[in-house]
């Protein structure tokens, strides 16, 4: 009886090793939890700024004011007939 005792105590010790310090662990759970919504985050960011390109594509295959818009700003864009103006500012030259 007494070695049964015994072994029912070492399969009791090493079931709550396990549990607490083994592969799936509760410390294990929690850190994979924490990881989980850590990459929820960082998944939603990029879906925001999917959402935005995804929007910018559109614009630019659907209308030429934007295409017109980000040429003017970003390349220097002037169309014939009109006339450019470079205000300068006295007090911010070097």
């Amino acid at each position: 009886m007494r070695w049964i005792m015994i072994l029912l105590l070492l399969v009791l010790a090493g079931l709550q090793y396990r549990l607490w310090f083994g592969s799936g662990s509760w410390e294990q759970i929690v850190y994979l939890q924490r990881e989980i919504e850590q990459q929820k985050l960082v998944n939603q960011g990029l879906s925001d700024r999917n959402a935005i390109l995804e929007n910018e594509v559109r614009d630019l295959k659907n209308g030429m004011g934007s295409i017109e818009e980000r040429a003017r700003s970003e390349l220097g864009l002037i169309k014939d007939g009109e006339t450019f103006y470079l205000l300068v500012d006295e007090d911010k030259q070097p």
